[in-house]
């Protein structure tokens, strides 16, 4: 949606200081469009499914154990709006993404933050300008019961868009705690859920994004992330503990892909996939370091 829509719906709903926190946290984003003829002024930043363009030699992203992932999605970053986002995205190059799909096992393996040893199955590939690429086959399956295949390919274009926090974002509540508008990190004003729900109720398209504010189908995806990184050597750091709200603080959305039917994507039941990065792994191109999650219905 546009700055001025959502800080005019801002300043209806909600109480003049409430307001003025929150629009203070709104941020751009690249939302993706899926265009499937794209016309002469159309300029193509990226694609949902059809076959990966990798370096020769790197290696077609595999779970160990489990098996090769399935391609999602690439994103040229020349192409896309960099100066309008507020996150350091590479200047040139290729994002491509992959994930574990539950294609050749039927969804029994799931990739989840609360589990490190499932991490191994998303993976985010940054591959430079000027190293010669060529479009990858998809691998095979040793298996004839299993039917692993691309996905359809649909182009997309980008346009900028402002998105606004959850109302449970851990950037929000902690705003709300320092300001002294609530007393701790789990309670909530009950104007900030009427806020959240008008949003929901605007019309608006698959939700493909890059930067900006995730758009969660359950609770704020930074807080999945958070919870699985402090617990990663085997801790016992509970969801209410204070630390992960502030780690959940230093975890930015680096992509976002919803089910999107021309893609032929169903994630569960009407869900999407997150890629979350921290901003300085971002700035430094450590993508080995992204974090994954999904979130259905």
């Amino acid at each position: 949606m546009t700055e001025s829509t959502l800080h005019d719906l801002a300043r209806t709903l909600l109480p003049a200081d409430l307001a003025e926190r929150w629009i203070s946290l709104c941020r751009p984003a690249a939302r993706l469009v899926a265009t499937p003829e794209p016309g002469a002024e159309d300029v193509v930043v990226g694609r949902l499914g059809g076959l990966p363009e990798l370096p020769e030699g790197m290696a077609w992203p595999v779970w160990e154990g489990h098996g090769p992932l399935s391609f999602i999605a690439s994103v040229d970053c020349a192409a896309l709006p960099k100066g309008a986002l507020d996150i350091a995205l590479p200047a040139d190059g290729t994002l491509s993404f992959f994930y574990f799909d539950g294609q050749i096992d039927d969804g029994d393996s799931l990739v989840w933050p609360g589990e490190p040893e499932t991490w191994a199955g998303a993976r985010v590939v940054h591959v430079p300008a000027g190293v010669a690429v060529a479009e990858r086959a998809w691998p095979v399956v040793d298996d004839e019961d299993v039917e692993f295949e691309p996905y359809p390919e649909v182009p997309l274009t980008a346009r900028v868009e402002w998105t606004a926090p959850d109302s449970w974002h851990p950037d929000f509540v902690s705003a709300l705690y320092r300001d002294g508008v609530v007393k701790d990190h789990s309670s909530h004003p009950a104007e900030a859920e009427a806020f959240v729900e008008a949003i929901w109720d605007l019309e608006r398209d698959a939700d493909h994004l890059v930067g900006g504010h995730a758009n969660p189908v359950q609770n704020p995806v930074e807080y999945e992330i958070a919870h699985g990184v402090l617990n990663r050597d085997g801790g016992d750091v509970s969801w209410s503990d204070p630390r992960v709200t502030e780690e959940a603080r230093r975890w930015t959305l680096l992509a976002q892909i919803d089910t999107d039917d021309d893609a032929d994507m169903m994630w569960g039941d009407c869900g999407a996939l997150y890629w979350l990065i921290r901003p300085e792994d971002l700035a430094a191109g450590r993508f080995d370091r992204a974090m994954f999650t999904m979130q259905c219905c």
